[in-house]
């Protein structure tokens, strides 16, 4: 293991609820034991990437229903391709080069297990957006 490796591991925080063990297939092994780690250390920049896609999409989200917000945010992760790609770069930034080996191997279908966790994510702290005072876009 590098030194960046290393470094990026030590910064991770822990999800004890997150089990890992030599039973689990390789991407739920993959996703206990890296991905909760790196979206839960992303999630403040993962909220703020969020309420920026809102403020540039003319603060549409804010006439929304709680159903509607929460299909906006599954919506805007899901097809909007530049906008998921970022998300994925976030992520996939964070990865040492052992695990980005491991992703590169079954990147599909670690990509939907990774945007569904972003999308629950996000979802989860939807109050998070009434307390940002929505940028009025020009």
């Amino acid at each position: 293991m590098n030194d960046r490796s290393q470094q990026l591991l030590d910064i991770r925080p822990e999800i004890p609820s997150a089990k890992v063990s030599p039973e689990m297939g390789d991407d739920e092994f993959f996703q206990n034991a890296t991905l909760r780690p790196v979206i839960k250390l992303q999630n403040d920049l993962l909220l703020a990437v969020f309420s920026n896609y809102i403020t540039k999409h003319k603060n549409r989200f804010y006439e929304l229903t709680l159903e509607r917000r929460m299909q906006y945010i599954e919506n805007a992760i899901q097809k909007d391709i530049k906008f998921r790609n970022a998300l994925k770069g976030m992520i996939i930034g964070q990865f040492g080069i052992e695990e980005y080996g491991h992703y590169i191997q079954n990147s599909s279908n670690l990509n939907k297990r990774m945007m569904n966790m972003v999308i629950k994510r996000i979802q989860d702290q939807l109050q998070y957006f009434d307390t940002v005072k929505p940028m009025i876009s020009v």
